[in-house]
């Protein structure tokens, strides 16, 4: 199978990217942590101007009708800038949720009206800005419009969490998959592990160039270069995965297949992304614990990621079962 992308995702990749380093750079990510909602004031809007809310939507309901190879590079991108908007919640699960289900709120959700978010694993992410949440109850998919939620603790304040505990209005989503629903939230966290992965790396290989001890920089030691080419590898094993991962959910109607396709993904990504953290906090020194260096906002986001819908020992074990070990 040949792993390469068209011109036009390049080109929408590379669009978003420019977006992504002019409206969303380091200030307004550590802005997010303090605002009400934790989000980056008219991003949301930008984003559905240029059409990556309506990316998993059909044209036929107004949507740029791709699939999620063409949206795995976006939000790789995404994880790369810190980006804090809800974009796997919303545009990876919620929209084609909502499509599959005709549900009337699709059209609100694809011209950034909306913010969904999710409640698949009994968490909620930034559920102080959501005016909704797809919210999984056994085999069935609800968009639930009303409801009641505690705040959670979260080490990335940019991923305000919350546990729902009353819930008053609800509508089934008949059509939606929510097993589709879980593999799209792995596989597009995958993909922000994979981007995060790659901010650390190269603001490690950038501080280690500049920073000197005993008269050379301390990237010119064996050591660190050892750490951070294992960090590299790390990641060349993992994007492949990610993006295999993305054909699967886009292409393979076996749900035990794509299930297996996506948590290789997801379990390789989080390891990519937890060694790029520990690393980077090692190469860094004393100045990567402090709050007002950038690297805590990569640091706590892989931190989170790594986690978020399935850690590595779940998407292990899940792979274990395809493959009957």
């Amino acid at each position: 199978m040949k792993f390469s992308f068209t011109d036009e995702q390049d080109m929408f990749r590379d669009t978003v990217r420019e977006l992504f380093a002019d409206r969303c750079p380091p200030d307004a990510v550590r802005q997010s942590w303090d605002n009400d909602d934790g989000r980056v004031p008219g991003l949301w809007a930008a984003l559905a101007e240029m059409g990556v809310l309506a990316v998993l939507a059909p044209e036929a309901a107004g949507g740029l009708g791709m699939n999620e190879v063409d949206l795995v590079r976006i939000l790789e991108e995404a994880g790369y800038a810190g980006v804090p908007e809800p974009l796997v919640e919303h545009v990876a699960v919620a929209v084609p949720a909502l499509a599959e289900a005709g549900h009337a709120a699709l059209e609100a959700a694809i011209a950034g009206d909306s913010t969904i978010t999710l409640n698949l694993s009994g968490e909620v992410i930034v559920g102080a800005a959501a005016d909704a949440v797809v919210h999984r109850n056994g085999d069935t998919l609800h968009l639930v419009t009303e409801w009641q939620a505690d705040a959670a603790t979260s080490i990335d304040q940019s991923r305000r969490l919350g546990v729902l505990t009353d819930i008053t209005a609800a509508d089934p989503l008949d059509g939606a998959d929510p097993d589709l629903a879980f593999d799209r939230a792995a596989l597009g966290t995958a993909a922000q592990c994979i981007g995060v992965a790659r901010r650390l790396l190269e603001a490690t290989v950038e501080y280690v160039g500049e920073r000197h001890q005993f008269g050379k920089p301390v990237g010119s030691y064996q050591a660190v270069k050892h750490h951070l080419a294992n960090v590299k590898i790390a990641l060349d094993f993992a994007a492949p995965l990610v993006y295999r991962a993305a054909w699967s959910v886009a292409h393979d109607d076996d749900p035990v297949t794509r299930g297996r396709d996506v948590s290789m993904a997801k379990a390789q990504a989080s390891e990519a992304v937890d060694l790029a953290a520990r690393q980077a906090l090692q190469c860094h020194g004393a100045i990567g614990y402090t709050f007002e260096y950038d690297l805590q906002l990569w640091l706590k986001r892989a931190w989170t990621l790594a986690a978020a819908h399935g850690d590595v020992r779940f998407h292990r074990d899940r792979v274990a079962a395809a493959i009957g070990v």
